[in-house]
C-alpha cells in the first residue's frame, strides 16, 4: 500500500485486528500490528513500563492473556481523516480475578508501513483493588451501549 491508501477504514481495522490478535494471544499477529521499535505507554503503577518494540508489546500481551485470563473490547473507535492516529475506548477483563478495567487510548500510526508506531494508555481510574470492574464513576456504561461483561463471562 502507498501513505495515500491507509485510510481510516484501515486503521480501524488494524485496531480490530491488533484486539483480534490480544484476545487470542497470537504472538506473530500482534508484532504484526506494530513497527519494530513501536512503544506502548502506560499510566503510572505498572511494572515494567512503557514496553518498547514490539517483540515486548506482544509478549506481554501474551502474558496478560496467560496469567490474567485477559480479554479485551473495544467499545469506540474515532480515526482521523487527515493524519494516521487515532483514538479508541476500550474495557479489559481479567477474567481470572473477575474485574476489568476501562480506559482509553491514542494511537499514532506509521505512515510509511501503516503501522501502529505508538500507543498511549489512559485508565478510567486508577486501578482500585477493591473494585471489581473499575470505571468511571455514575456513567452509564449500559445506557450507552458498552458491553457488561467479557464475551466469555456472557457465554456461561
Amino acid at each position: 500500500m502507498t501513505t495515500s491508501e491507509y485510510t481510516p477504514q484501515y486503521y480501524a481495522a488494524l485496531i480490530r485486528r491488533y484486539f483480534d490478535a490480544c484476545n487470542a494471544a497470537d504472538y506473530d499477529a500482534l508484532v504484526g500490528c506494530f513497527t519494530p521499535d513501536a512503544v506502548h505507554y502506560f499510566p503510572a503503577g505498572l511494572p515494567d513500563v512503557p514496553w518498547r518494540g514490539a517483540d515486548a508489546i506482544a509478549r506481554k500481551w501474551v502474558w496478560c492473556v496467560e496469567t490474567l485470563g485477559s480479554q479485551w473490547t473495544i467499545e469506540r473507535i474515532i480515526v482521523s481523516h487527515d493524519s494516521p492516529e487515532a483514538m479508541i475506548e476500550w474495557t479489559h477483563w481479567k477474567n481470572k480475578s473477575g474485574t476489568a478495567l476501562r480506559g482509553a487510548e491514542w494511537y499514532d500510526f506509521d505512515p510509511a508501513t501503516g503501522k501502529i508506531a505508538e500507543i498511549r494508555a489512559y485508565y478510567a481510574s486508577p486501578a482500585d483493588k477493591s473494585a471489581a470492574i473499575n470505571e468511571l464513576v455514575d456513567f452509564d456504561y449500559a445506557g450507552r451501549g458498552y458491553h457488561l461483561k467479557s464475551a466469555s463471562e456472557a457465554q456461561r
